[in-house]
């Protein structure tokens, strides 16, 4: 497993990322990186050397990046090789599993897709990359086969496929096989038309922005972390993640800058009662020129200090205790369920769901339409029509 994924089975870490300036070095349980070593400015000439001027950014040589390579290029003397020739021979060795591993800019999906390619590794037994080329379509049967006998739900089925069918595409690209194996194999059809996460009613979501009561900091925080969910439809991380420079105008209107899936950034015009809630709590919080800083902060933390951001974990706290509060009680209520919540209110009252589908970062509409609950709605059932 360790020459296909080039991490050591019993290193529980991330992968390794190839980084700019990185070199890499052959170990027992695989590649690894380490950085180059800084060197100092050439005393006789003033210069930066080889290894100094490759690191520099163009904005510290000149704001044209190819004059930066041309400085790097003169001071290294080597006819404008900036890598060693041990360097460049190791970047040349870097398995592709792990290269196609180092091309998935979000640590989430990099890890699970690390773990679907170590599972169907496991399953085939290969045992060497090049065994890659041998496998076929019936080896992906074969295991969608294995994964619905585990009783895994068809979009975890889909998603593992998809993992698969990513590393092979990215191999084909390279030439190092010729055929993509998952290509033509029928994935699980989803359950249905409508998504499972539960979302709250309109008055359920008028319930839980009006539970944090008090002028103390957590409440007039919780305040707005719950304004900031149930009136733009955040994910988790995207609301863990924003600072307070997140906060941006563009043509007169304050807007989210948010980094959602796959280093996507979007911009998010801010609703009029978040915007007054989250003032509130920069007011009370004082860390409103704090740009860089994390925007929605931990009130006290008896593990290190409140200025990083509120963890996942605290914020489901958070809701969990809001809603028993509020009286919200519902099977499966998480964060993700505020998003949901956000979506299909906006689609009821009549916005466009392809302005939805960008406003909630979807890369595809299909997935939008998971959150279009206009035709369940329970007040328009036959149900309700029925009369003795």
């Amino acid at each position: 497993m360790s020459d296909l994924t080039e991490q050591d089975p019993n290193d529980p870490s991330e992968p390794e990322v190839l980084r700019p300036g990185d070199t890499f070095k052959r170990t027992g349980g695989g590649w690894a990186s380490e950085p180059t070593t800084p060197m100092s400015v050439d005393e006789a000439t003033g210069s930066p050397t080889a290894s100094e001027a490759a690191r520099l950014s163009a904005s510290e040589l000149g704001s044209d990046p190819l004059e930066a390579n041309l400085v790097a290029q003169r001071a290294s003397g080597s006819g404008g090789r900036l890598l060693s020739a041990d360097e460049f021979q190791g970047l040349t060795d870097v398995p592709a599993a792990m290269i196609w591993l180092a091309n998935i800019d979000n640590p989430n999906t990099r890890r699970a897709y690390q773990g679907d390619l170590e599972a169907f590794i496991a399953f085939c037994g290969i045992e060497s990359p090049a065994e890659l080329r041998d496998v076929a379509r019936a080896h992906i049967i074969a295991w969608r086969g294995q994964l619905e006998g585990f009783g895994l739900a068809p979009a975890t089925i889909r998603r593992k496929l998809s993992s698969i069918s990513s590393l092979y595409d990215f191999l084909c690209n390279e030439n190092a096989v010729e055929s993509n194996p998952v290509a033509g194999v029928k994935r699980p059809a989803a359950d249905n038309n409508e998504g499972k996460t539960p979302a709250l009613s309109d008055e359920q979501a008028r319930k839980l922005l009006q539970a944090p009561i008090g002028d103390k900091l957590k409440a007039v925080r919780d305040r707005a972390i719950l304004a900031a969910y149930l009136f733009h439809a955040l994910r988790r991380t995207e609301l863990a993640t924003l600072t307070v420079g997140s906060l941006q105008e563009r043509r007169g209107v304050m807007h989210f800058r948010v980094e959602g899936k796959g280093s996507k950034t979007r911009y998010v015009p801010v609703h009029a009662a978040a915007l007054v809630a989250i003032d509130e709590y920069l007011e009370a919080a004082g860390h409103r020129e704090d740009r860089k800083g994390a925007l929605f902060r931990p009130v006290r933390n008896p593990n290190g200090g409140l200025e990083g951001a509120i963890t996942g974990d605290g914020l489901y706290k958070m809701l969990k205790s809001y809603a028993a509060r509020a009286g919200v009680h519902m099977d499966g209520l998480c964060l993700h369920a505020l998003r949901a919540t956000a979506a299909t209110n906006a689609l009821e009252h009549s916005a466009d769901i392809a302005f939805v589908q960008g406003w909630l970062g979807h890369a595809n509409i299909s997935t939008t339409r998971l959150y279009d609950r206009r035709r369940s709605r329970p007040e328009d059932s036959p149900t309700f029509k029925v009369s003795y």
